[in-house]
């Protein structure tokens, strides 16, 4: 199903985590955290929608990380009612797509349902005081190649580091409804 996200809620602090990735090791919120930000991404392997965004994330968190904004991508799909999403497809897929951040495992879908994710990619900006300062989508590309595109998040989370908020207009993510169990 299909879904948009809601627009952003300016009180939701980023809620506390430890999350392991695909190999076992635990990640935690507080050791996330950047600089000047964090991005939190969820996604899955198996949503065409992140398929179509997930080299321009990769390239889009590099850009971030030189500027001090962390980024950490949480799978919290039922990876037993869609097994292309288990842990081990996770691993291959950072790989393929060039993740230089970690990509975390929701077993139990409790991180996402604290956020209030609802689709893949569900993006979520935070200031360096873990504020939700953007919620919105990639780029303007939609599922286009991403010729030309806007960089929607680079930019708003360039503004977050610099003035710790996020900017007034925020067009939402679209993507896969979360498997939830």
């Amino acid at each position: 199903m299909l879904l948009n996200t809601p627009a952003r809620d300016t009180a939701q602090q980023a809620t506390d985590f430890t999350l392991p990735d695909p190999d076992g090791n635990l990640h935690s919120l507080k050791d996330l955290m950047g600089a000047n930000g964090l991005l939190i991404a969820f996604i899955c392997n198996h949503c065409p929608y992140v398929q179509a965004i997930a080299d321009r994330l990769a390239e889009d968190a590099k850009t971030l990380k030189a500027e001090g904004v962390n980024t950490v991508a949480i799978m919290s799909n039922d990876y037993s009612y869609v097994p292309s999403d288990a842990p081990p497809f996770m691993k291959r897929f950072a790989e393929q797509h060039g993740f230089d951040f970690p990509y975390l495992v929701d077993q139990d879908q409790s991180i996402g349902q604290a956020y209030g994710a609802v689709c893949t990619p569900d993006f979520f900006g935070f200031n360096r005081h873990g504020e939700l300062q953007y919620r919105g989508r990639l780029d303007d590309a939609h599922m286009g190649s991403g010729e030309g595109r806007t960089p929607e998040l680079v930019y708003a989370l360039r503004q977050i580091a610099e003035t710790g908020q996020g900017p007034e207009q925020q067009h939402p993510s679209m993507g896969c409804s979360i498997k939830w169990r």
